[in-house]
Formats: structure tokens, C-alpha cells, sequence
């Protein structure tokens, strides 16, 4: 089936129109052509039932205008990440556990085929002389790309698949925040407090954004920045989203995060979300929030709010070499509340700590406990157990700052 397949994607590719767009309906079309045409020349090869005649199709077509063999799994719900470590070895996620997935891709080249399908759709080029790339696909789903010199054991394809918005309401389902905890947080965001998001890689700090994005009244101007758009903020109307641009072939035409926010500066902007901040960016993203742009939201990876501050301190000093007492009051006056969030050890993803920034003091920032996760003591193993993680979000603090409350007219 694989030899015959490969036979019949290559005479469709040569009876392409390359001068204009085919619709799906023309490449169904053409398919269906020469696949009677196959049954005719070789009836013997070709597969002698319905059904098999009819998956042979789909695959065909998912070849061109979808996601190859790799499409079925990004349509099943219950996967959320799909892990292609070259033509021979695919993995995916399934509720929280990783596991080899039994189909392959038939050849280099067709996976290869695919990534360029990928990134070419969101204008992005990656080759062996530019080999890292960041795509997505037209669901929000986010896309990670690896070629030769640098992946050695072939392309490498990282699909992480966001199927549904979020809301702060399922999160409460999840057992991910208390409710005390997102009342608290939805006052916050409408009182146009910023709010920056920290945690690990795949411990839901996207999916954080987005439920806090729930609480923006819908009547405001909000404009979204990101490496690859993934935020949906589906109520509002008066919404810009702009992703950065990578450069071409030449090393020219790269536009950052940094260069985004500057131009977001001059769109009078009522909040800015900053998808994720890495870098020098950062230093953009502090004298945003410092000029009278409050109720923005971004995030950063960080194992806790101690070292997300840390780690935005590294990241002013690589755009600009300030004395660190400056960069600290600069953080302490941007951000009001750090929320951190953590994949646990069963695979929940929950809020672990909510922290106020409440001063600059004597060269160091202080920050005032809002909400910490207590993990129940389980009888008989203590805390070394590896099964369900139980406790709870936890109130330990309360707001010392009101004066967004107060100009919000919320009585505090």
C-alpha cells in the first residue's frame, strides 16, 4: 500500500495546477482521477474494498491539504502533544503520559514535505541553513521545527495542540486555582492590575493567559503579542494580534517581540498581552507597563516567582547595561501580581503560588504571599508519594495595594 500510495502522490503532484491556488474540491477531484485510473492500469495492487479504497483516498488527501498521516491525531481530542523524532519514530501524549505511536512516516522526504507545508502556511522559512523554526497550525496548535546539521536523527516536529480555549471556570473543574483565588484574580484584572504569569515548560502558562484574558471587559482596545500566535480571546472585539517575523534567507527582515511592543505603543492600546518574554524584550515590556499602560498580562519560564524575577533581571541586562537597583524598582513599579503555575507529578497543572509585588526596598524587591499550595500529607508515605496529588490553593496574605481598586470603584 505504502509503494502504491507514494506512486500515486507522484502522478497527482505532476498533474498540479502551480498557477493558481486548487481548491480542496479540485485536488478531490483529481485524486478520485487517478485512483480509476490505477484501478484500471493495475487492478491486482489496488485495494479491493470500500473502505480501504476510501482511507487510501483520505490519506492522499490529507497529504496535500492537511497534516499526512500525523492529521488523525490532531484531530483526536484526547491527544495533546504530538512528537516526531524523525521519519522512523513518532510519540504522542495522552492524558499526561507519553507513549510511541505505532505508524511512521514512509520517508524522509515526506515528512520533510510536511514541515514545509507547515511553516510555509504562517510565512516562515526553515532549511539546513536556517533549521530552526516556529509555526502554527490554523487551529492555534504550536509548532516546533528542528532540520539537519543541527537534529541528527532526522527532522524533528513538536506539535502542541490547544483545541479549546480555556476558561477560568474549567480550571476551577480541574482543581487547577481555588474559587477564592480566581475571584480574586478576576477583580484584578478589571481593576487593570498586571499580571505576569511564570512556570516550567508545559505547565500551562498559555492556557493561564487565556483564562485571565476571560475577565477584560469586552468593550476595550487589547492587542496581543507573540512569537506564534496562540492567544484567543474570543469576546473581544476591538482586538489587534500581531506575531513576530523571523528573518529571511538573507539574515534580514526579523522582527522581535521588542520592536511589537514599541509599535503597539502608538495603536492606543487599552491593554497589551505579551505572550511570553525571553529576552531584551523585556526591558520594552517593563517601560510599557511603566507609562500608563496598566492591565497587561505576560509570562515567562521560571520554577517559581523568586526566580522569574531573577531571570527578568537577567533578561533587562542583556538589552541594556543598567545598575541592578534600577532594574529592580523598574520591576517592582511594572508588576503588581506574580501567579505561577506548575505541572505536578500525576500531570495536573495548577496555580501553586500567587504573589503581590508590593516594594523596592533597600536594593531588593519584596513580594507579599497572596495564595500557596498545600499538598495534603497522605498516611503511611508522607510526601514521597507518586500518585494523585492532593491539596489545595490556600489564602496565607491580603492585598496591601488598592489604589487600582480604589480608582476601579471597587470598595476596599
Amino acid at each position: 500500500m505504502g509503494q502504491l500510495k507514494q506512486m500515486l502522490r507522484e502522478q497527482i503532484l505532476a498533474e498540479m495546477t502551480y498557477d493558481r491556488q486548487m481548491s480542496d474540491e479540485e485536488i478531490a477531484e483529481l485524486i478520485d482521477r487517478r485512483m480509476d485510473a490505477c484501478m484500471e492500469e493495475q487492478p491486482e495492487e489496488f485495494p479491493q474494498t470500500l473502505g480501504e479504497r476510501l482511507k487510501l483516498h483520505r490519506e492522499l488527501f490529507d497529504s496535500f491539504r492537511r497534516l499526512d498521516i500525523l492529521q488523525e491525531l490532531v484531530d483526536d481530542p484526547r491527544v495533546t502533544e504530538i512528537m516526531v523524532n524523525g521519519p522512523d519514530q513518532v510519540f504522542v501524549e495522552t492524558g499526561g503520559k507519553i507513549g510511541r505511536w505505532e505508524k511512521s512516516f514512509e520517508s524522509r522526504e515526506q515528512l520533510e514535505d510536511l514541515i514545509q507545508q507547515i511553516v510555509s502556511s504562517v510565512n516562515r522559512i526553515v532549511n539546513t541553513s536556517m533549521p530552526l523554526a516556529d509555526a502554527r497550525l490554523s487551529d492555534g496548535s504550536r509548532v516546533h521545527v528542528v532540520l539537519e546539521p543541527i537534529a541528527l536523527n532526522g527532522p524533528i516536529l513538536t506539535i502542541r495542540k490547544f483545541p479549546e480555549p480555556m476558561t477560568m471556570e474549567r480550571l476551577l473543574d480541574y482543581g487547577s486555582i481555588s474559587p477564592e483565588a480566581a475571584d480574586l484574580l478576576k477583580t484584578l484584572v478589571a481593576a487593570r492590575y498586571n499580571i505576569f504569569v511564570s512556570g516550567g515548560t508545559g505547565a500551562g502558562k498559555t492556557t493561564f493567559l487565556n483564562a485571565l484574558s476571560e475577565f477584560i471587559p469586552p468593550g476595550e482596545r487589547v492587542i496581543t503579542i507573540e512569537d506564534a500566535a496562540e492567544l484567543q480571546l474570543n469576546h473581544i472585539e476591538n482586538l489587534v494580534r500581531m506575531e513576530t517575523r523571523e528573518a529571511n534567507a538573507e539574515g534580514a527582515g526579523a522582527i522581535g517581540i521588542g520592536e511589537l511592543i514599541r509599535a503597539a505603543l502608538r495603536m492606543r492600546p487599552d491593554r497589551l498581552i505579551i505572550g511570553e518574554v525571553r529576552g531584551k524584550e523585556a526591558l520594552d515590556l517593563l517601560q510599557s507597563l511603566n507609562t500608563g499602560h496598566d492591565g497587561g498580562f505576560s509570562s515567562g519560564h521560571a520554577n517559581s516567582v523568586k526566580d522569574m524575577l531573577s531571570r527578568l533581571e537577567t533578561m533587562v541586562l542583556m538589552a541594556a547595561d543598567l545598575p541592578l537597583a534600577a532594574i529592580r524598582s523598574q520591576i517592582a513599579s511594572a508588576v503588581d501580581i506574580m501567579v505561577h503555575v506548575s505541572r505536578m507529578r500525576d500531570k495536573t497543572r495548577k496555580v501553586t503560588a500567587i504573589e503581590e509585588v508590593d516594594r523596592f526596598e533597600n536594593g531588593e524587591i519584596i513580594l507579599n504571599p497572596l495564595f500557596t499550595f498545600r499538598e495534603a500529607e497522605k498516611a503511611g508515605d508522607g510526601f514521597g508519594n507518586t500518585g494523585k496529588v492532593e491539596g489545595s490553593l490556600e489564602q496565607i496574605g491580603t492585598l496591601k495595594h488598592r489604589e487600582k481598586l480604589r480608582l476601579a470603584g471597587y470598595r476596599v
